[in-house]
């Protein structure tokens, strides 16, 4: 067993119903155990994007049981990393966090033809992030 702790990654859009969704899933579904998953929105929908679950159900990734969360500054104060997808300023900013902020299409209103292009790149990112994270 280590001793070194498990990093945690927070992904924060508006609505925590795309883009967000979709990375902690595959983030989820590629880390396992190895890291803290978390996703919030400033303004959280009432549901996930069905076009999002769509897109990452062909992918082999179920998160239909997912539900948009509302962003706190608890959850900034315990991820490692913040990974923001369009949120602008609504996200608190804290001193010895790590921020990215990945520019990515939005899913809102789309059909899973567009999303399916936003889904390939988040998992692309995610990938290289493990790489960085090393727990790929």
């Amino acid at each position: 067993m280590s001793d070194k702790p498990v990093p945690s990654v927070l992904f924060v859009c508006v609505h925590n119903a795309g883009r967000s969704q979709m990375a902690a899933a595959w983030l989820t579904h590629l880390a396992g155990d190895r890291i803290e998953v978390r996703s919030a929105g400033s303004a959280p929908a009432g549901s996930v994007n069905p076009a999002a679950v769509e897109a990452m159900r062909e992918a082999g990734i179920d998160m239909s049981d997912q539900t948009p969360k509302i962003l706190t500054t608890g959850a900034v104060q315990a991820s490692d990393v913040v990974i923001t997808m369009g949120c602008g300023d609504t996200c608190p900013v804290l001193p010895g966090k790590r921020y990215l902020d990945w520019q990515l299409g939005d899913p809102a209103g789309q059909g899973v033809e567009a999303v399916r292009p936003i889904r390939d790149e988040i998992e692309r990112r995610v990938r290289a992030l493990l790489v960085e994270l090393g727990v790929a």
